[in-house]
């Protein structure tokens, strides 16, 4: 019995002892798996900070440093644009902006940011987050998304600026337009760089302002100047924490138009935003010096954001962005000059020429009528006075059509621009350019009606005043032009125009007589010197005349030339003639 008992507990300690042992092998088993696993994780750690600090070290600290060190831009101030005497046309003033920080945010805290922000800047949130996605989220750069904050809305960022992490405001010069709607079709406007010109200029930083329009485009080159940066440390607030260093931004140049201001201001309060336009010209070097188009806009809406509805009107039915000085227009009587140098220089007819004229002339059964019952056998001094039509249908019908195509031409109609955008040239078709253009034959109504500056005639006002200036400076057809620099260049390429001295003059003698006793003579009133000048009346389909004049002066010494048109406006010498004298007496006031 003993020894069974003995050898049971024999049995149970054996078992013990096997259980213990392997309970011992598994415990090593699994230390020896954490110690892999251990080490397997410490390599890695290893081989990431190596890769990290070796590898990628540059990058990762240049990463930390632009979280640490902010290069906030300094826009530069664009350059002034003056007019011929140094008085502003364009300028800067002081004003705020606000910035955002892209990686100061999620994308998603940001969707949150621009809603709340949005009624204080007046600016849709859309618009906010189409900004930053255009930078993108993880731009090291800040994004302008305002400019011109009010003072309402400046004091409540500043008080609520910890729940706005990332948005900055920021101190910078805005361009500034002092005259309103002066001279704008001119001068133009400016806005942020589109993606294409960011392109084309890779050294553009984002929100760069360019010009978009008039001088402010032509000339952007001069005016943009350079941008500068300023080196800030900024904790992880965002907020700065002293200045590690500036690299100054450089102001654009000033540019310097020929446009004289006093001039400018009565030729736009003379037109009084009529649809319409004025151009005035030195005569000798073609330098522009008033140039008007109505009606005209505002180019300080374009230095903040555009309301709907300020869009809406500029691009209304009134076209107020389109450039009326540069735009055709039926010249009427005031294309007499053409026809009269078509005549004069055809050979057909010499200046001490009499022709008959009549109330009316029946041209292949339709007839054309004179202003009144005819005034007889008259010349051309007479006939330019009191603008008679049938004595240049008859002029114009001996010289043909393809003598005042020609004319026109050499006289500036066709080949006279600015550069400016939106313009046009006017045209004078032959009878050939007729058929090519129209698919029609030309009849001799077409040059009776070519002859008084009718039918498919088409001048500009800038065009009418180069070709009144070659009668004026005694026959050269003068380039115009509106930056100041130019002015010497430009008059010493003036293109003589083959007119003869004597049909010059007698065509100047028909201007003087115009004004003296003719269609023009409200200007001889006595309260300027003696000029010259021709009135017209164009007809409109279905619409009121419009009012044209040209004419210089004065005429012992032709200084400046006008051009006018009133659309719509009836009569030239009653509602185009007022326009040009109180130009002409702003002009011989300064002197």
């Amino acid at each position: 019995m003993a020894s069974g008992i003995s050898y049971a507990s024999d049995r149970r300690s054996a078992k013990t002892s096997l259980l213990r042992s392997a309970s011992r092998d598994k415990l090593v088993w699994r230390g020896v798996f954490l110690m892999l696993f251990t080490t397997a994780i410490m390599s890695a750690f290893v081989v990431r900070l190596t890769h990290l600090q070796l590898v990628q070290g540059e990058f990762n600290q240049r990463l930390a440093e632009q979280n640490r060190v902010r290069l906030i831009p300094i826009p530069s101030d664009r350059g002034n644009i003056t007019d011929r005497d140094g008085k502003l046309f364009a300028a800067n003033r002081l004003a705020r902006s606000v910035y955002l920080w892209p990686r100061q945010q999620s994308p998603e805290q940001w969707q949150v940011t621009a809603s709340r922000l949005s009624p204080l800047l007046n600016t849709p949130a859309a618009e906010i987050i189409e900004q930053l996605e255009k930078a993108g989220y993880n731009s090291p750069m800040p994004v302008r998304i305002t400019q011109q904050l009010n003072q309402s809305a400046f004091v409540a960022l500043a008080e609520q600026s910890a729940q706005f992490p990332g948005v900055e405001t920021i101190a910078e010069s805005s361009r500034y337009y002092p005259h309103g709607d002066l001279a704008a079709h001119v001068l133009g406007y400016i806005g942020e760089a589109t993606e294409e010109d960011l392109k084309e200029n890779p050294d553009y930083p984002y929100g760069m302002i360019v010009g978009q329009m008039g001088i402010e485009r032509l000339a952007n080159a001069e005016l943009d100047g350079r941008w500068g940066s300023r080196k800030v440390e900024v904790n992880a607030r965002g907020q700065e924490l002293r200045w590690m260093g500036t690299d100054p931004a450089v102001a654009g140049n000033q540019v310097r138009l020929t446009l004289d201001l006093d001039l400018q201001q009565t030729a736009e309060r003379a037109l009084a935003q009529r649809r319409g336009a004025v151009v005035v010209m030195d005569v000798k070097t073609g330098a522009v010096l008033a140039i008007a188009s109505g009606p005209s806009f505002d180019p300080n809406i374009f230095t903040r954001r555009v309301t709907e509805s300020e869009w809406q009107q500029l691009n209304g039915e009134s076209q107020p962005f389109l450039n009326r000085a540069l735009q055709g227009y039926p010249p009427g009587s005031t294309f007499k000059i053409v026809t009269a140098a078509a005549g004069l220089q055809s050979g057909k007819f010499s200046p001490d020429s009499i022709v008959n004229t009549y109330a009316s002339i029946n041209v292949g059964g339709t007839v054309f009528n004179e202003h009144s019952g005819g005034y007889g056998p008259i010349g051309f001094r007479k006939a330019m006075a009191v603008s008679s039509n049938t004595f240049f249908y008859q002029v114009g019908i001996a010289a043909g059509p393809e003598q005042i195509a020609h004319w026109a031409e050499a006289l500036g109609v066709g080949i006279t621009d600015l550069g400016l955008d939106g313009g046009s040239r006017g045209s004078v078709p032959t009878p050939e350019q007729k058929e090519e253009l129209y698919g029609e034959p030309w009849y001799t109504g077409d040059t009776v009606s070519m002859s008084i500056g009718q039918g498919l005639v088409q001048v500009t006002p800038l065009e009418m005043t180069v070709l009144v200036s070659a009668i004026a400076n005694g026959g050269w057809r003068v380039k115009p032009h509106l930056l100041s620099n130019q002015t010497e260049t430009m008059a010493n390429e003036r293109v003589e125009t083959g007119l003869s001295p004597e049909n010059i003059e007698a065509i100047r003698v028909g201007l003087v007589a115009a004004v003296q006793e003719g269609t023009a003579r409200r200007l001889n009133d006595g309260s300027i010197p003696l000029t010259a000048g021709k009135t017209g009346t164009a007809e409109v389909p279905g619409q009121k005349d419009n009012a044209v004049f040209v004419g210089y002066g004065p005429v012992d010494d032709p200084q400046i030339a006008i051009a006018v048109v009133v659309e719509n406006g009836g009569f030239g010498g009653v509602t185009a003639v007022p326009i040009a004298h109180e130009i002409y007496k702003t002009y011989f006031g300064q002197r």
